[in-house]
């Protein structure tokens, strides 16, 4: 028996240069919702947004570089590292929320699309190649992944470059606490559908949006500074609801792409989730073990932590994160052939979903 199988050939990403410590922050006002100052010294709201993100810096894009860009040079690296044609690529699926913004701007340029403008990048000439975006939060890029693996298993295509990439500097009110979780940054996958005896590459999935009471959890608002009336959006979020739905939420639908697959959890080698706050990924993770009765023994180094050198890069957190582990740069992680890996995201909608993946 032959599978038709979706299989990552090639990875890439772009972390910017621009660095920002913690300690940049602590001559920031900050106000709350209701536009009222916070009193506490810098020093105290730092040390407080540490102990729960894990964060200690972040990236920031570079003058005049923009989400388009950023997502070129991962296309870019992920084509060379699978070393293919461009040419051949039958479309280029970018997972991002904001667009283009220029640093110091209002607005948000979404026409062309992202990825309309990374094949023109990339020099692509081929018009069968069809370039579109995906807008779904921060699980943006695995849901862009679940498309890419529809097409393939439909027979409407045989290689797409996935990409997720976000400039949330851009769109971040620095006069809210929030602000210091986001950061910029880009990765991208060379997905191919490849025929052979076993069954590899992209098993199962789940996915789901909630959108009730959950639809304004992250949101679009105005700044939090006292007496403004700029009329600018940026990027909010009610922290606390987001990780009670989190951790309600996530574990389920982790445990649904795993049961789907059918795959143990003592199968699973690496879970690379979306990375917003390292308290409530550690939580989640505890959660989805507690499912099969496993929170005594969960693996040491099961869930690799990029957050507290890149912050939360949204829909580029995972693939920039398998591209590191694959490409070596995180010594104390690897992933051999044959090791069944999970991904996982939760994110604007509300929307939550996983795969789960052999190598």
């Amino acid at each position: 028996m032959k599978y038709l199988n979706t299989v990552i050939v090639g990875t890439g990403s772009h972390i910017p240069d621009v660095v920002v410590k913690n300690d940049e922050f602590l001559n920031q006002d900050f106000y709350t919702e209701k536009q009222e100052k916070i009193t506490s010294t810098g020093e105290k709201i730092v040390r407080q947004f540490h102990a729960i993100t894990g964060i200690e810096e972040r990236r920031y894009a570079e003058d005049g570089i923009n989400t388009s860009d950023i997502a070129f040079f991962a296309a870019d690296e992920a084509i060379k590292d699978a070393k293919i044609d461009p040419e051949t690529i039958d479309q280029i699926i970018v997972a991002q929320n904001f667009g283009d913004v220029e640093k110091g701007g209002t607005q948000s340029s979404q026409v062309p699309s992202i990825a309309s403008r990374v094949k023109h990048s990339l020099k692509i000439k081929n018009p069968s190649c069809v370039a579109y975006d995906v807008v779904f939060g921060c699980p943006g890029w695995i849901q862009a992944f679940i498309q890419a693996h529809a097409y393939i298993q439909a027979g409407m295509g045989k290689r797409f470059l996935v990409i997720g990439a976000e400039a949330l500097s851009r769109v971040s009110d620095k006069y809210d606490r929030d602000s210091m979780i986001f950061a910029d940054g880009a990765g991208a996958v060379v997905v191919d559908a490849q025929e052979s005896d076993e069954k590899k590459g992209f098993l199962s999935y789940s996915m789901q949006s909630d959108t009730l009471e959950e639809v304004n959890y992250l949101f679009s608002g105005k700044t939090y500074k006292l007496n403004s009336k700029e009329d600018t959006y940026y990027i909010k979020m009610q922290g606390r609801k987001i990780y009670e739905y989190a951790l309600l939420k996530v574990p389920s639908a982790m445990k649904l792409a795993l049961d789907r697959s059918g795959y143990n959890i003592n199968d699973l080698k690496k879970i690379i989730i979306h990375q917003a706050n390292e308290k409530m990924d550690e939580a989640m993770l505890n959660r989805f073990y507690k499912l099969y009765n496993l929170e005594n023994d969960i693996p040491k180094d099961i869930m690799p932590m990029s957050i507290a050198k890149l912050g939360n890069s949204s829909v580029a957190t995972i693939p920039t994160l398998l591209d590191f582990i694959l490409k070596g740069k995180y010594k104390q992680h690897k992933i051999n052939e044959g090791d069944i890996i999970m991904f996982a995201s939760v994110g604007a909608g509300m929307n939550i979903n996983s795969i789960i993946y052999k190598a």
